[in-house]
């Protein structure tokens, strides 16, 4: 993990699926909604540029094409990110396509796992049919998790869950609908869960559990130094931003507030940042907007292919975009 000025994203890693319409068994996860997890400049070549262009599925589906077939297909997407049709991406249209593929991606998710959890069919998701489908194999054979960190685990995400849950049901009836749910599943996207998103954030790094986060605690989050050396220099500077930019009050640690500052920064629009990065690396005539061509001069910073394979086979309809 690289530190200072990264791009924060959150992203809610969902792997505790059931088993639809019975008791699933369930596996550890990453239960929170985790920023930092997807610094831009971690990521493998240009993934995180991919996956914020096009979506994490559409992403993967393009990196089993061809070069020639990727590009093609960019083509017919700066096509419809060209709003006014005059022949050029400008920053705004870029950003608001970022925009529609990450909503796109957030609802797409919803509706995945929707049936899994609607037991009863009736529209909406109740927490006890989310508590059955997702522990009820662990409530059930508690005697099959005897490890003490499998115990711990399951013992900390249920009444986690259940907050969570509950902090998304705004009507209080304890049955989700799917605006509520998918607060739930993405409670960095709605403004009313993101206590909850600072909240499980200091829950996860605060591990003397004093109620803030100081800077050993916060570098242990991204960097185990388990061969006892010295610091890569990158954690150095992560050291460094913490103390200039992450604890605000200069008292040594962070508290709830300066965690919102840090994960959920208010001046800071993932979206719009993205856009400009795009457009900088690719503006060869610096005027600061971008034709068709210097798009695809520049394909592989925007799409994957077979050449640079990320991910694994998925298809879609790209008209979808």
């Amino acid at each position: 993990m690289a530190g200072g000025g990264a791009r924060w994203r959150l992203a809610l890693v969902l792997a505790l699926l059931p088993v639809p319409g019975g008791l699933g068994k369930p596996t550890a996860r990453q239960e929170r909604a985790r920023p930092g997890a997807a610094q831009h400049e971690d990521r493998p070549g240009f993934q995180y540029d991919h996956e914020a262009f096009l979506g994490k599925e559409e992403a993967r589906s393009f990196d089993q094409l061809s070069p020639e077939e990727s590009r093609d297909r960019l083509g017919k997407i700066v096509d419809r990110i060209d709003d006014n049709k005059d022949g050029y991406l400008t920053t705004e249209e870029l950003k608001n396509w970022i925009k529609r593929v990450q909503k796109r991606y957030i609802y797409e998710n919803v509706a995945k796992v929707w049936k899994d959890y609607d037991l009863n069919k009736d529209n909406k998701i109740a927490w006890e049919e989310y508590k059955q489908a997702t522990y009820g194999y662990y409530l059930e054979n508690p005697e099959e998790f005897q490890d003490a960190t499998d115990q711990h685990s399951f013992k900390k995400m249920l009444p986690r869950d259940e907050r969570r849950f509950k902090t998304a049901d705004l009507d209080g009836d304890l049955a989700a609908t799917r605006e509520e749910f998918t607060a739930f599943l993405h409670p960095e996207e709605f403004e009313h869960m993101k206590n909850i998103v600072v909240l499980e954030t200091l829950e996860d790094i605060d591990k003397n559990e004093d109620g803030f986060v100081d800077q050993d605690e916060y570098i242990a989050d991204m960097f185990a130094n388990e061969e006892g050396g010295p610091e890569p220099d990158w954690v150095i500077t992560e050291r460094e931003q913490f103390s200039d930019f992450r604890d605000l009050n200069k008292d040594g640690k962070m508290d709830k507030e300066e965690i919102q500052h840090w994960i959920l920064p208010q001046d800071y629009d993932h979206a719009l940042a993205e856009a400009r990065h795009l457009v900088y690396e690719s503006d060869v005539d610096k005027d600061q907007k971008l034709t068709k061509e210097e798009v695809l001069d520049n394909w592989n910073m925007f799409v994957g292919s077979q050449a640079t394979n990320y991910g694994e086979d998925l298809t879609r309809n790209h008209d979808e975009l």
